[in-house]
């Protein structure tokens, strides 16, 4: 090979290669659907259920075994006393509805009551305040689960079960310990509205969750991202999302690709500058950010009629208390994990705070003028 001879080097296309992957990672998951899917049409496990079920009755005594009955509805065993009179009436006077909804809470519980586990034909659970620290192993049986509402509790992971319930449509897992997302939660397809505010350990979401494409609210504030998630910008249906008070030096400039995207709460980052593909996305209306750091904004975002753009500020001595105390808190960090009551203190200010803002921006849709500032003295005053 002589000096002056020059060689073709090939250039791949990033774009091309990421579509082969997506491609692949998409048979691979319809391959395991179909393995679950096999699986569950089998009858073993309905028998094991049905059997342990049998043991858990032959424990209790006649008129909790009644009881049990009548709270579950339904029974497999022929030798449980029927309701008396009163409790059949009072069956009858129940809203049908509401004998598909379970609630919990206070700080009493430690872990779910073992009869929910027959309950399978819930479709809302409605979890929070507790000190439960995980789901219970057989969540994967709520296959008509559409509504799983567990803020407030101390969880610290979603099992990889979760993608079993393809029917759900909302998800609700705000200010619990989640330092990761599994990614069979992108099985769940027909999820709708996706909330894990304030968990402060999370700063990533798994690519899996490009498959969400009716996601429409998604709601990821109080973390530790430091860039908006890839599977969030093919969330192609989505027209809520919340990234304030996480870590965020800047945003893609591909933005646009959420052609249906309506809201957008980036305040409380570290912004400098909204790239300009934001006045592409024809529906968006409101824009709410922290104004003290932006240097550069697009004139058509802040001077269009039709968007309302809020600009939070801070004044310079609160952001450097804040700041102090943000350094304080990454020292303790390092030394001992955060002690239970503190978190709880930090998660009522949090929720309190975001309650308040979405009171106020939910006052400003009636207003026909566009708000170009406002202050958070106030805010920190009424809390």
């Amino acid at each position: 090979m002589g000096p002056g001879r020059k060689l073709d080097v090939p250039v791949s296309d990033l774009s091309l290669i990421r579509g082969i992957w997506e491609v692949r990672v998409k048979k691979y998951r319809h391959k395991q659907r179909k393995e679950q899917e096999r699986l569950e049409r089998s009858a073993l496990p309905k028998i094991d259920q049905q059997w342990q079920y049998r043991i858990y009755c032959k424990a209790l005594k006649t008129k909790e075994l009644n009881q049990l009955h009548h709270y579950l509805e339904r029974s497999t065993l022929t030798d449980i006393q029927p309701c008396t009179e009163a409790e059949q009436q009072d069956q009858k006077e129940l809203d049908p509805e509401q004998k598909l909804i379970f609630q919990l809470d206070g700080d009493q519980w430690r872990d779910f009551p073992k009869e929910l586990q027959w309950m399978t034909y819930l479709k809302e659970w409605h979890v929070s305040g507790t000190k439960i620290s995980r789901l219970p192993e057989y969540l994967a049986l709520f296959t008509q689960l559409t509504v799983l509402e567990i803020p407030k509790n101390a969880i610290a992971e979603l099992p990889p079960e979760i993608g079993k319930l393809t029917g759900l449509r909302e998800l609700n897992a705000s200010y619990n310990r989640l330092s990761r997302v599994p990614p069979e939660l992108g099985n769940c397809e027909n999820l709708e509205r996706l909330e894990l505010t304030g968990n402060h350990n999370l700063s990533q979401l798994p690519f899996e969750l490009s498959s969400l494409k009716q996601m429409a609210h998604l709601d990821i504030a109080e973390n530790r991202f430091t860039s908006i998630p890839i599977c969030a910008l093919r969330m192609s249906s989505l027209r809520l999302l919340d990234l304030s008070n996480n870590s965020l030096t800047d945003l893609p400039q591909d933005m646009d690709r959420l052609e249906q995207l309506v809201t957008l709460f980036v305040h409380n980052n570290n912004l400098s500058y909204l790239p300009h593909c934001l006045t592409n996305i024809s529906t968006l209306k409101m824009i709410v950010v922290s104004g003290d750091e932006l240097t550069c904004i697009p004139t058509k975002l802040c001077r269009n009629p039709e968007i309302k753009f809020i600009r939070l500020r801070d004044n310079r001595a609160n952001a450097e208390k804040k700041k102090k105390e943000e350094e304080k808190k990454k020292e303790k960090k390092k030394k001992q994990r955060w002690r239970e009551q503190r978190e709880e203190e930090e998660v009522k200010k949090d929720s309190r705070e975001k309650e308040f803002i979405e009171v106020y921006i939910s006052s400003l849709k009636g207003r026909d003028t566009v708000p170009e500032s406002t202050t958070k003295v106030s805010i920190s005053c009424l809390l």
